[in-house]
């Protein structure tokens, strides 16, 4: 049976942590992230785009997540991330869920207000609690895209969260989706999320706070990436983020990089292999090393 978000992120918010919501495309990808929380003893969300959607099936994906929780003893609760389509969102209710976000931040403030309250209505009849987004998170992934970051206002976000009913919030303070996040220093704007967290009260969310481990991206690069100019938040800044009021922080970037530089190192060191098994098994074992390390950052081990 698939956990329950809100009650995961409410455990979180009581005890200032925050939980990690890892996005899936496939099986090795869904073992290594329950492989690294199991071995921490940690809740998670798994999360699938509307992108990974198309790529596997919405069944294909539910099921993978279902199995994930049944064979394990930690929370493992199934989100729909970035869900812009009210199709796939209508989808993902139906199928069972166990939140949905609804992101219409590239709207107008009321039409944010009116698309969110539509979901939180349709959601909550189900028991299915709901993200929603306001303020604009730059940067790309998957099909996500911003030119720039509109950070949140603390009074606006009170306003809608009161309007929408919505059960947690991803705020806009600084950082990006995407692996090539910033120019300069990342940046987060602490003072916006501790004004934002004291009048609103519920789960705030940080999107676009991929890492991007220097070890990884090295290890990509040595078979064949070219990733010059990508760019991560630094822990530094995760960890103040935490302290001040985040309690789900969402990682796509940094397993997509841990797969590439698996696939990559197998095949260029063993050029004649060409079984899937033994080149998708490694990377298991760096999703759950990137996880692991992401688990611990998020003050998450043992809260399961």
């Amino acid at each position: 049976m698939l956990a329950n978000t809100k009650k995961i992120l409410a455990n979180a918010y009581k005890h200032n942590y925050a939980v990690g919501h890892f996005n899936i495309n496939n099986m090795e990808i869904v073992q290594g992230i329950v492989q690294a929380a199991s071995k921490l003893n940690a809740p998670i969300i798994l999360a699938t785009s509307e992108g990974a959607i198309k790529y596997a099936g919405i069944k294909y994906l539910y099921n993978l997540t279902l199995t994930a929780s049944e064979e394990s003893k930690i929370p493992i609760a199934l989100h729909l991330d970035h869900g812009k389509d009210i199709n796939i969102i209508k989808e993902a209710i139906n199928i069972g869920y166990s939140s949905v976000m609804i992101d219409a931040s590239h709207e107008e403030f009321e039409k944010n207000i009116q698309l969110t309250k539509k979901i939180v209505q349709l959601a909550h009849k189900k028991g299915i609690s709901v993200e929603a987004e306001l303020g604009t998170i730059g940067g790309v992934e998957d099909l996500v895209s911003a030119r720039k970051i509109i950070y949140t206002d603390p009074e606006k976000a009170k306003e809608f969260v009161d309007r929408t009913g919505c059960d947690f919030l991803a705020v806009a303070i600084g950082t990006s989706h995407g692996a090539y996040k910033f120019e300069g220093k990342a940046k987060l704007r602490i003072d916006l999320l501790k004004e934002i967290k004291r009048i609103t009260k519920i789960p705030l969310v940080l999107h676009g706070a991929s890492g991007v481990p220097k070890d990884i991206i090295r290890t990509a690069e040595k078979y064949g990436a070219n990733l010059s100019g990508v760019k991560g938040v630094p822990d530094s800044q995760i960890k103040m983020a935490i302290n001040n009021g985040i309690n789900k922080i969402n990682t796509d970037t940094d397993i997509r990089i841990a797969f590439d530089a698996a696939v990559r190192k197998v095949i260029f060191k063993k050029p004649k292999e060409f079984d899937p098994r033994h080149i998708l098994n490694p990377v298991r074992e760096l999703v759950s090393k990137v996880v692991e390390k992401r688990i611990r950052l998020f003050g998450s081990v043992n809260k399961a």
